[in-house]
């Protein structure tokens, strides 16, 4: 990864740049004009409103936190990580319900009403939705360009974007459907979009798109020893790949095609999905791998294995490795333990991060290491390393897997014969 650009000076240096005051702007207005439509929501259908709102801000907490964690080694400030949130549910998502709407009229005039029936939401939502979207990492790089030095950041900030879009916008459908049905305040209809757009598209909708595309504003950002035309080609591409997915994931390809049931709606979803699931999948294990090498060279530089031993730079530098670290002292020591592990591996990352930054400035971070490895030697299991790998650990991974599919394949079931 390129050298890390040394944070700026704080929220006082943050209230001086003009492109802050342009996204406050944006995002309060953003805030009126959900609130409106949130109120409209609520006086006609408030049961619905509720539960709609409820059960979407609840998907939205592991979504979040499994972005969070991508980044595990530097992570990203809180505050930025809501602007990106917000930009997507408040700004995003106000400007593309008008736009997608006089777009799909503009393929109804330049082609023809059957065009715009059959092709209008996968032409029309992700030409305005994704370049909407990607503005909001933008809007992150020219407030705090400092905190975006690597392709991860861009694929997190851009996750996010694309999560807060989902949220709201998949709320949106749900009083839309309930209205549709056209049998009062019910909750039914929003528990099915909830079923549909939430816990079976959610996956691999908006909040992958989102990633893609901040994945090239990573690229055109960071690595500033390629040609500007390269940088500006490659975010292109991305940008392109999200508007792609998007289109093919809106297509009415196969909308007919395979057939009611569980399996056909599976395949479906398998087929417009796994193209840019895998993908985005590739590109942040690549970006996470030249992070983590980037950062587990400069603990490896101190050879100081009260800082972090051998076993630990190991398992540092993945994140499969960090959890079976954790699983393993849970099982020795119990949960206490466990969590020391965590708070031992995120001073470890911190102390990282300031290495790379002011290596003659990281006193207070090699005190914090010392103390929570104090911890963990108090309570017996003085190194965060893996162990080996019990039949416990393989049984729960494929209990959690079956049930994972058990669930997907009830609502994939009473979906398909509804």
């Amino acid at each position: 990864m390129s050298e890390p650009v040394r944070p700026g000076a704080g929220p006082a240096a943050l209230l001086r740049t003009p492109a802050f005051w342009v996204v406050s702007t944006l995002l309060a207005a953003g805030a009126v004009r959900m609130s409106q439509i949130l109120h409209r929501f609520l006086a006609a259908y408030p049961l619905a409103t509720v539960t709609a709102v409820g059960l979407f801000a609840l998907l939205a907490v592991p979504f979040w936190r499994f972005v969070q964690e991508l980044d595990f080694l530097e992570r990203e400030p809180a505050g930025l990580l809501v602007v990106a949130f917000a930009w997507g549910g408040l700004v995003a998502t106000t400007v593309s319900i008008p736009g997608s709407v006089a777009l799909e009229n503009l393929i109804a005039k330049l082609g023809s009403p059957g065009l715009a029936a059959d092709w209008g939401a996968a032409l029309a939502g992700p030409s305005v939705e994704e370049i909407a979207k990607t503005l909001g990492v933008v809007a992150i790089v020219l407030i705090a360009r400092s905190q975006v030095n690597s392709v991860l950041d861009g694929v997190v900030y851009g996750a996010l974007v694309g999560l807060g879009f989902q949220i709201v916008e998949d709320i949106v459908f749900a009083i839309g459907a309930v209205a549709m049905a056209g049998q009062g305040d019910e909750v039914q209809p929003v528990i099915t979009t909830f079923l549909v757009r939430g816990f079976l598209a959610g996956v691999w909708s908006h909040t992958l798109f989102g990633a893609l595309a901040g994945a090239g504003v990573g690229y055109l950002v960071v690595n500033t020893e390629r040609s500007r035309g390269r940088r500006i080609t490659m975010a292109g591409l991305a940008l392109f790949g999200a508007w792609a997915s998007h289109v093919l994931w809106n297509s009415p390809l196969l909308r007919d095609g395979l057939g009611n049931g569980a399996v056909a709606l599976l395949a479906v979803l398998a087929f417009k999905g796994l193209p840019p699931l895998l993908l985005i999948l590739y590109l942040v294990r690549r970006a996470h791998d030249r992070e983590a090498e980037y950062y587990v060279s400069r603990l490896a530089g101190l050879d100081d294995p009260e800082m972090i031993t051998e076993g630990e730079l190991q398992a540092l530098g993945s994140g499969s490795l960090r959890a079976a670290a954790r699983r393993h002292a849970a099982d020795k020591k119990g949960r206490k333990a466990r969590a020391s592990v965590r708070r031992l591996q995120r001073a470890q990352a911190r102390l990282a991060v300031e290495l790379s930054r002011a290596p003659d400035d990281v006193g207070r971070y090699h005190l914090e290491v010392r103390a929570h490895r104090a911890a963990l030697v108090a309570l017996g299991h003085p190194e965060a390393v893996v162990g080996a790998r019990t039949w416990r650990h393989t049984a729960s991974t494929i209990g959690t897997a079956a049930l994972a599919i058990a669930v997907l394949w009830v609502a994939l079931a009473a979906l398909g014969g509804a």
